[in-house]
């Protein structure tokens, strides 16, 4: 009976508690809710309001014009001396509406619209202006417009320690089947290279007859010049060249090695006759976006077989200190969407990297690169994320010996850069294998991952995906 008469008090008391909730409801709750609700939608209306300021109000081609040359930030316009007539040339390849489509951002310092609009950045709408109408036409002699594989995307593909010196292991294997580069990398790794939009490899060998070879240094590497046809048989876009055995021996052969290579149609970077050339960056127009690759090397760092440009006299560009290359990267970064760094740096036949190579590297991201690829220690090192940039301290050696003797199997990789339409950045690691002097891209699951695996081992918290990407942290 107890128990009854304590249910009856429960159920009373949640109907008092209920009633005077209705009753709150009725004098207060409405006009509350009412007035929330009215709040809210001033908040979304202010929102509205606040993205509509952000545009300007464009109605007619004047007004575009002077928002797009008084208005706009230099980063709207790529840097670019942006005049009437580039917006002339414009209108007359794309049309009134979109200039004012434009325009209308024109307070932003997005330049992002450009491509969205056309499907060209601001950096491709000026080459493109400046190609069409001779303007500043000397400013883009190492500029190359690429056909990419997919619409969606822009695949750059970079290899480790390139060479076929005389006297080593490897190059007498290539000789030894005929000299038929077809005979020594796989079919699904030359198909590869093939398939990249851009393909660039450390060429880290003088291409010479001429010359004697540094007096006091331990290696030095010297091929035949007719090799040099083997990268354009295997898709090579550009040759770096800035590494510590371009100038073995000496300048002579120093310059054969250039003279090679244009002779091949094959771009170089990182190297040249003096310090303009050997500081300048290649570009790529590919899908609408442009892309400049800069090379560096920060070996020797005690010895200085390996001669530096200067204003008047050949070498490569050196990046001991920064100071230099760090300039270039942000002259390119004003030139280009993507700056991808190719640097040859480290200690040697170690795994792991740096903190010399780490405080580069920061120096490199700071000034604008996108991803940095590195080589030299001539075996794999970690990988990175520095503020969103992939770093790949050492892809190890492509296809190379030091010795007289075959060198031992060894695993490598090439790293893969692509970019989407979205302009969204990725990098990847494509494991390879050396056995016997074949080169192969990995097929096997197990050795796939396990290659991916021991790169993880040798970084600091990076991971890669189950298809070589490097994952975010």
């Amino acid at each position: 009976m107890k128990k009854s008469k304590n249910y009856v008090g429960i159920v009373a008391a949640v109907f008092v508690i209920a009633m005077i909730a209705l009753v709150w409801y009725l004098l207060f709750g409405a006009d509350f809710i009412r007035r929330a609700q009215k709040s809210d939608g001033q908040e979304e209306k202010q929102e509205e309001t606040t993205e509509k300021e952000e545009l300007l109000n464009i109605s007619n081609v004047d007004q575009a014009y002077d928002a797009i040359l008084n208005k706009s930030t230099k980063e709207f316009i790529g840097n670019h001396p942006i005049d009437e007539e580039f917006l002339s040339w414009f209108t007359g390849n794309y049309g009134i509406e979109q200039l004012e489509k434009i325009a209308s951002y024109a307070q932003l310092d997005d330049g992002e619209i450009w491509y969205e609009i056309t499907g060209n950045s601001i950096h491709v709408l000026w080459y493109d202006y400046c190609m069409e109408t001779g303007i500043q036409q000397y400013a883009y002699d190492k500029t190359y417009v690429k056909e990419c594989q997919d619409a969606d995307r822009i695949v750059l593909d970079f290899t480790g320690d390139f060479s076929l010196a005389e006297g080593v292991g490897t190059t007498d294997y290539y000789h030894s089947v005929g000299d038929d580069i077809t005979k020594c990398l796989g079919a699904d790794l030359r198909q590869e290279m093939l398939n990249a939009d851009i393909m660039t490899i450390n060429n880290e060998f003088v291409y010479s007859t001429r010359g004697q070879a540094l007096a006091g240094k331990a290696y030095t590497f010297r091929g035949d010049p007719k090799t040099c046809q083997n990268l354009v048989l295997l898709g090579v876009d550009v040759a770096g060249l800035a590494n510590n055995h371009v100038y073995d021996f000496g300048e002579n052969a120093f310059l054969d090695t250039l003279d090679t290579l244009k002779a091949q149609n094959i771009p170089y970077i990182g190297a040249g006759r003096n310090l303009e050339e050997a500081s300048e960056p290649i570009f790529f127009i590919a899908n609408g976006k442009k892309i400049a690759i800069v090379a560096a090397t920060q070996i020797e760092r005690s010895t200085k077989y390996t001669k530096e440009a200067t204003e008047d006299s050949p070498g490569v560009l050196k990046t001991l200190d920064s100071a230099k290359y760090v300039a270039q990267i942000a002259q390119a970064k004003q030139n280009a969407d993507y700056v991808i760094c190719y640097v040859h740096w480290g200690t040697e036949h170690t795994h792991q990297y740096g903190s010399d190579q780490v405080k580069l590297a920061k120096d490199f991201v700071a000034a604008g690169a996108d991803a940095i690829i590195g080589a030299h220690p001539h075996c794999l090192q970690g990988a990175d994320i520095m503020d969103g940039v992939p770093v790949f301290y050492s892809l190890g050696n492509f296809y190379f010996s030091q010795e007289a003797e075959m060198p031992d199997d060894y695993d490598t990789a090439m790293a893969q850069i692509i970019i989407d339409d979205s302009g969204t950045l990725s990098a990847r690691l494509l494991p390879c294998h050396f056995s016997g002097g074949n080169l192969e891209l990995v097929s096997d699951p197990e050795k796939y991952r396990q290659i991916l695996a021991d790169v993880e081992g040798y970084s600091d918290q990076i991971a890669f995906d189950g298809d070589g990407y490097l994952l975010v942290h």
